[in-house]
C-alpha cells in the first residue's frame, strides 16, 4: 500500500463524517479539483484504505431488537476457518473476530427477540463442529460508534 499523504487524510476525514458528500464539495474544502478527489478516492479504494461505502441501517427498524456479542471457544484454534465458513451462513451474524483472551472467537449478532437468540445459540452456533462453549453478552445500549481518528498531521 502506498503512503497516505496529508491530502488523503483530509479527504478521509471529510468522507468519514459524510460519505455521501459530493466530490465537488470535498474538492472545495480541500482546495483541489473534483477530478483530483475522484482520482484520490479511487486510489484509496484500490489500495484497501477505503473498504466500503453504503448506508448504515438501524437494525431495530427491521425488528432486530437484541444486539448480542458471543464469545466462542473452539476445540482447536486451527478450526477457526471451518467454523467461520459455517457462521457465515447465519445471516444474523454481522461480525466475527479471531481473538486473544478468554475466547477463540468473538461474534456480533442481532436477534429479533430472546426466542430467536436462543435458537441462534442452541441450535445453530453450538451445533457447529469444533465449538466447545459459548458465552453470551447482551448489549443494552450502543453509546459510541465512530471511525478511527484521522489526523492530518504526519
Amino acid at each position: 500500500m502506498d503512503k497516505i499523504d496529508r491530502l488523503d487524510k483530509k479527504i478521509l476525514g471529510i468522507l468519514s463524517q459524510n460519505a455521501r458528500m459530493p466530490f465537488k464539495d470535498v474538492a472545495a474544502q480541500c482546495g483541489v479539483s473534483r477530478a483530483a478527489i475522484h482520482q484520490r478516492v479511487q486510489h484509496l479504494v484500490e489500495n484497501g484504505v477505503i473498504t466500503g461505502s453504503g448506508f448504515n441501517i438501524n437494525p431495530k427498524s427491521l425488528g432486530y431488537t437484541t444486539c448480542t456479542y458471543v464469545g466462542l471457544n473452539l476445540e482447536r484454534g486451527s478450526m477457526y476457518k471451518k467454523v467461520v465458513d459455517r457462521l457465515s451462513s447465519i445471516p444474523e451474524i454481522v461480525e466475527c473476530h479471531f481473538t486473544t483472551g478468554p475466547y477463540t472467537m468473538l461474534v456480533k449478532l442481532y436477534a429479533k427477540d430472546n426466542e430467536q437468540l436462543m435458537d441462534l445459540l442452541n441450535n445453530q452456533m453450538q451445533g457447529i463442529a469444533g465449538v466447545v462453549s459459548t458465552e453470551t453478552l447482551i448489549s443494552l445500549e450502543q453509546s459510541i460508534k465512530r471511525e478511527v481518528p484521522i489526523s492530518e498531521n504526519m
